[in-house]
């Protein structure tokens, strides 16, 4: 591992998915550098958030964070969080005097993994039973908690810390993504999460830590540092050039088939190559054939809404304002969630979500096509 010294970074347990994927890739996105986004600052901060309020909730000493992503909508999903953890350490403290409560803990995976350790949001542990919960704040992608690796990682971290003092016998999983109401649980022995580690974890990491292995396309490439130059992947996508220009009525179900299920990929990886195209005409100064820089539509705005309508009224006009009815999320912080749900619980409703067609691995109830509305999601 000569020339990474940031073990964290190439063996991380958010990036385990990928890596136990495409073991060269570990090493292989190194030589890229570290990226960050709008959405992973806002997951920074909803984490700061809910640690702080899920401190208070346990009376410990924390002291509220401020950040500009904090919003209406982040309070209560943070709540959500918060209520979840609270119910089940009620629970735990059932069946445990000695109840160990870890938020925000260095969890160390190394001996099954090359110096690898992460960071657990809630880590409980009493007779029997080892808890780990995960946040997350995203909803672009909804994750299970079913063998995943990030998770099971966890567990195996925060198993070191308690199996001497504990007889733990299982280990439950949940992983706890608001925005989208998935709240996923996994529960999975010690003896076969130990089993997974010796057989499947341990000769993946080995291969990752020498850059072994063969690389591997797929949706674990989303957030892989090299995805927009990784040579796999595009072999991958440009597999359904070979349907070009063909009458989608003559294609056969099983090449159907394939093509749905490379489409979403291929276009998430067109999307990742414009977007590293444009970065580069942008701060590079690069040219690309047939192509150019233009700037952007946008919506003209108010540089100060006060003194617009105090200029406005001055000039004699005073019709200037609509009064429209604030958001349930505002609505029920004003009259608390039990009066919102007294008062208004009949008059608000969860719109049915359009049909979509997905990938059987998707965690949603299928639809009957005969009894449902034919909509397509755009």
């Amino acid at each position: 591992m000569t020339g990474y010294n940031n073990a964290h970074s190439v063996y991380s347990a958010s990036g385990a998915y990928r890596w136990m994927s495409c073991p060269p890739s570990a090493l292989l996105e190194q030589q890229f550098p570290n990226e960050t986004s709008s959405y992973a600052e806002e997951g920074t901060a909803a984490h700061d958030l809910a640690e702080h309020k899920l401190k208070k909730a346990l009376k410990l000493r924390s002291k509220k964070p401020t950040s500009h992503y904090h919003s209406d909508e982040m309070d209560e999903m943070t709540d959500l969080y918060v209520e979840y953890c609270m119910n089940l350490i009620e629970t735990a403290r059932t069946n445990c005097n000695d109840l160990q409560i870890l938020i925000e803990q260095k969890l160390d995976f190394s001996d099954f993994v090359p110096e690898g350790f992460g960071t657990g949001d809630l880590v409980v542990v009493g007779n029997g039973t080892l808890h780990v919960v995960d946040l997350k704040y995203g909803k672009g992608v909804v994750v299970s908690a079913e063998r995943n690796p990030q998770m099971m990682l966890y567990a195996l971290g925060a198993l070191s810390l308690f199996e001497m003092l504990y007889d733990i016998e299982k280990v439950s999983m949940t992983i706890i993504q608001p925005r989208v109401d998935n709240f996923s649980t996994y529960e999975i022995s010690v003896d076969e999460l130990l089993a997974w580690a010796e057989e499947e974890l341990k000769p993946k990491a080995l291969l990752a830590s020498t850059g072994g292995g063969e690389f591997c396309a797929g949706d674990h490439c989303r957030f892989c540092r090299a995805r927009n130059q990784c040579r796999a992947r595009a072999v991958k996508n440009l597999e359904l050039l070979k349907y070009e220009f063909q009458d989608p009525a003559l294609l056969m179900n099983d090449e159907i088939a394939e093509i749905i299920s490379l489409a979403d990929e291929l276009s998430k990886w067109a999307s990742d190559i414009y977007s590293y195209a444009t970065a580069l005409a942008i701060n590079e100064g690069r040219q690309w054939a047939g192509f150019k820089l233009v700037e952007g539509r946008t919506r003209r705005k108010y540089t100060n809404e006060e003194t617009v309508a105090g200029t406005a009224k001055a000039a004699g006009y005073t019709d200037i304002f609509k009064h429209t009815l604030i958001s349930i999320t505002e609505m029920e912080k004003l009259m608390g969630k039990k009066t919102f749900k007294d008062i208004l619980g009949d008059l608000v409703e969860k719109p049915q979500g359009k049909l979509t067609l997905v990938s059987e691995a998707d965690k949603r109830e299928a639809v009957e096509p005969i009894t449902a509305e034919f909509q397509i999601e755009e």
